[in-house]
């Protein structure tokens, strides 16, 4: 796959929230994981695009599997969610058209139960 480069340290701060510990060592493992591997790729720029399609399979896929069906139903819990993201530090990337359809659907759904 990619050749091996010469370890440069990271630039990127991924600044993972310490609330669950287990989550986040295992996130860290995958960011050291994926680090390596794009260093490896340093200067091959298939290999970089085919790494980056790889996370970008992998993200979409957890956005419609896992976090698109956990989404709150109530405006309190959504409140709750957005404060939460915005606290620490963002949402990630989901497709705009995506998420005004979510936010469609909830103010449907608020209105039918007034």
């Amino acid at each position: 796959m990619c050749r091996e480069q010469a370890s440069t340290p990271a630039t990127t701060d991924y600044s993972l929230n310490a609330s669950n510990g287990s989550l986040t060592a295992s996130l860290e493992e995958i960011i050291l994981i994926v680090d390596k591997a794009s260093q490896k790729c340093h200067n091959d720029p298939q290999e970089l695009l085919e790494l980056l399609r790889t996370l970008e399979k992998l993200h979409q896929d957890i956005r419609i599997n896992l976090f698109e069906p956990s989404l709150p139903n109530t405006r309190n819990d959504l409140y709750d969610l957005l404060l939460n993201i915005e606290e620490s530090g963002g949402w990630p990337y989901i497709e705009r058209m995506k998420l005004r359809a979510f936010l469609q659907n909830l103010l449907s759904d608020i209105d039918d139960s007034t």
